[in-house]
């Protein structure tokens, strides 16, 4: 097991560098000049030339690349053009909400998703399996824009049950970057309410997509395995359905389900541009929303190099998942 993470990790390396080639030169095809952009529209020729000389955007792209790769074998990104800070730092500070974010709506995903699609599955063709297909459906093709404005014209205007935008309005200590957590940690109730209510409506309009997805995958796995052989022959054993249920069928049609909660997750965490934009929500996916649009080559490319990271190392989560889900896996 050691050496499959070892060599999961080793092929990172290759892949992140693919990446960036990529990014690297497609935020250069966006039109604008960011030199251009950080000094307005009244700036002369001569100025935004000198600027462009600081950044370095005069050379080559080539040469412009080769530095970049050198900086980041080094653990250097870059500084944001915009900020002048490290684009790290800017990740760092913005990587706790997404996290908090990401795991609320997963949360909420896997305990509404995978019991309703179990039960879906049991009771094939039942008035609750039509319901919750229509549902998941529902849920699958609905946009997360238009759910969230939903959530917050209703729960948040009319009804005011959730405040927005944002992560929180009382002060809380920043321990770990996680409210909810650092309020716990501090035994900050008020905090913790007040954290936790900010975080219902964007938990709720991000995880509905993912809700539907694991719910979809549930039914029809479940459904799958509840037609094999050996279940036909627990039944005959005379074992109870809910020890065939939970024993046989429902560990066996994991691995389908597993896959989907990671990929989920992997999208997820790689930053809800829109969710976080809308609710105002300080994530990744709100500065990789603020970088594109103001041409903040850096950030773009951290943000990027970021989310491909996040999708290796959830994959390879999920195959070690998949071993402790079947004994039979084996790396």
């Amino acid at each position: 097991m050691l050496r499959f993470i070892g060599r999961r990790l080793l092929q990172m390396v290759p892949v992140l560098l693919g990446v960036s080639l990529v990014i690297f030169v497609l935020v250069r095809m966006i039109p604008g000049d960011p030199a251009q952009i950080l000094l307005g529209q009244t700036a002369t020729p001569e100025t935004v030339a000198q600027v462009r000389r600081q950044l370095g955007l005069d050379k080559p792209i080539p040469v412009q690349y080769a530095l970049y790769v050198k900086g980041a074998a080094q653990g250097n990104l870059g500084n944001s053009i915009l900020t002048g800070r490290s684009v790290t730092v800017e990740l760092r500070e913005r990587l706790p909400a997404t996290i908090e974010l990401t795991l609320s709506a997963m949360l909420v995903a896997i305990l509404v998703g995978v019991p309703v699609g179990v039960i879906a599955a049991v009771k094939q063709y039942s008035m609750m399996d039509r319901i919750t297909s229509v549902l998941a459906l529902t849920g699958v093709s609905m946009p997360i824009f238009w759910l969230a404005m939903i959530f917050i014209v209703i729960f948040g205007v009319r009804l005011q049950w959730f405040p927005f935008p944002g992560r929180i309005t009382v002060p809380v200590e920043d321990i770990t970057g996680l409210i909810l957590v650092d309020s716990l940690l501090t035994l900050n109730w008020e905090a913790f309410w007040d954290g936790f209510r900010h975080l219902v409506m964007p938990a709720l309009a991000l995880g509905t997509i993912p809700m539907a997805v694991i719910t979809r995958m549930t039914r029809s796995s479940v459904l799958e395995v509840l037609g094999e052989d050996y279940i036909r022959t627990a039944h005959a054993k005379g074992l109870r359905r809910k020890t065939v249920l939970t024993r046989h069928a429902f560990r066996n049609a994991l691995l389908p389900v597993i896959t989907v909660i990671g990929l989920q997750f992997g999208l997820l965490l790689g930053g809800a541009v829109i969710t976080e934009t809308i609710f105002a929500w300080p994530g990744i996916g709100q500065i990789a929303y603020e970088s594109i649009y103001r041409r903040d080559y850096a950030m773009i490319q951290a943000v990027v190099l970021y989310g491909a990271a996040v999708f290796v190392l959830v994959n390879l989560l999920v195959d070690i998942l998949y071993a402790v889900a079947d004994p039979q896996v084996r790396y």
